[in-house]
């Protein structure tokens, strides 16, 4: 916990330094947010992660294209925090809304496909649609065999997400 802490300082003390000489909507404030709102995310305060999260949002949504891939950072980190909350459709909104811009922005291969498509297959998984789940697991690991080596921990982990969400059909079928 003392990491956390000494983590939380730092970013507070950069994010005073930013605040004083940057305007207030700087993509540097914005990066700020996010990196407390993680701290507080790890620590487990998810309502603080969320506010600060939030703040990230707000930032670059007037400061950057509908389209930036800093936005997708901010979908994601707040739909983890809904996710770990279990406010699962919040969660996918998010995660939808990170989804959309990966489509609109980027190539059909691109890893950050598959990492959507794990989070919102992490999401189904939890909800208890594990056909859904299976569906999206099952893209994402198509993407990461294309584009990581076979030995990567990204490609074990769906793996096994893969085999659990299949054993709960069979369980439930």
């Amino acid at each position: 916990m003392g990491e956390y802490s000494k983590a939380l300082s730092f970013y507070e003390k950069a994010f005073e330094i930013f605040q004083k000489s940057l305007p207030s909507n700087h993509p540097l404030l914005a990066i700020s947010y996010n990196n407390i709102g993680s701290v507080y995310d790890s620590m487990g305060e998810f309502f603080k992660a969320l506010s600060y999260y939030d703040k990230a949002l707000e930032i670059d949504k007037k400061t950057l294209p509908s389209n930036h891939p800093s936005l997708i950072v901010s979908y994601n980190n707040i739909g983890l925090v809904y996710k770990k909350m279990g406010e699962y459709s919040k969660a996918l909104l998010y995660y939808e809304k990170a989804l959309e811009i990966i489509q609109k922005s980027l190539p059909s291969n691109h890893p950050l496909f598959a990492s959507s498509y794990n989070n919102i297959g992490g999401v189904y998984d939890s909800m208890g649609e594990y056909s859904k789940a299976l569906s999206y697991f099952q893209r994402a690991l198509d993407i990461w065999q294309r584009v990581l080596p076979p030995t990567h921990p990204h490609i074990k982990s769906v793996k096994e997400s893969i085999e659990t969400v299949k054993e709960e059909i069979i369980k439930n079928s």
